[in-house]
């Protein structure tokens, strides 16, 4: 069975944009999925990027353009100025770690709700309220807010350090760990499909 590390940052409109294709993905192949969420900024400095707003204005114009453009092809709403944008992804990520190591809720729903929560409903995913509001939507204790705070900061530090040493620079980020095949952008999630499907 193969298995996906799946790099993200909570406050990424392309991660957002990938809805839940992976996850159809993942079980049309019976693919497993480790969701790894990092802070997404130190990942950008760590691997010669950098941030949306520091980018050469070629490339922010370009982004404004995609961005909107991407979201009418898949159907999917963006609000391209969130009024929480950015924000702390590191009480969000911690939410969706304890999540993960806690199991019994709809994992990548959590994840997706949070970045809808960002990118379409205007709410602020550093807000305690909103976490928990979220955790308890898709089916976990709430609780875990609080309960995963100290080993979610080491798992998100620990993701960030795996991220660069699996070869990952940005977001969303893709690897199949079984023969380390990478794909960077919710625009290869066909050619992921593809690449499970071979024998």
């Amino acid at each position: 069975m193969p298995n996906i590390d799946y790099y993200l940052g909570t406050i990424s409109p392309w991660c957002y944009l990938a809805g839940d294709r992976l996850e159809r993905i993942a079980a049309r192949h019976g693919a497993t999925i480790t969701y790894k969420p990092l802070d997404l900024m130190q990942l950008f400095d760590r691997t010669g990027g950098l941030p949306p707003a520091k980018r050469h204005s070629s490339r922010i114009e370009y982004r404004n353009q995609e961005l909107p453009r991407w979201a009418e092809y898949l159907d999917m709403p963006i609000n391209l100025k969130p009024a929480h944008f950015p924000t702390n992804m590191a009480p969000s990520s911690y939410a969706i770690i304890a999540a993960q190591d806690a199991g019994g809720g709809d994992l990548p729903g959590l994840v997706q709700g949070f970045l809808r929560a960002c990118w379409v409903q205007e709410l602020n995913i550093a807000d305690d309220a909103v976490i928990r509001d979220l955790l308890s939507a898709h089916g976990f204790d709430p609780k875990l807010a609080d309960s995963g705070l100290f080993t979610g900061a080491e798992t998100y530090g620990r993701n960030l350090e795996q991220a660069v040493q699996a070869g990952a620079f940005g977001a969303p980020f893709y690897i199949v760990t079984d023969d380390d095949t990478r794909f960077w952008g919710q625009d290869r999630l066909d050619m992921l499909d593809r690449h499970l499907a071979r024998p």
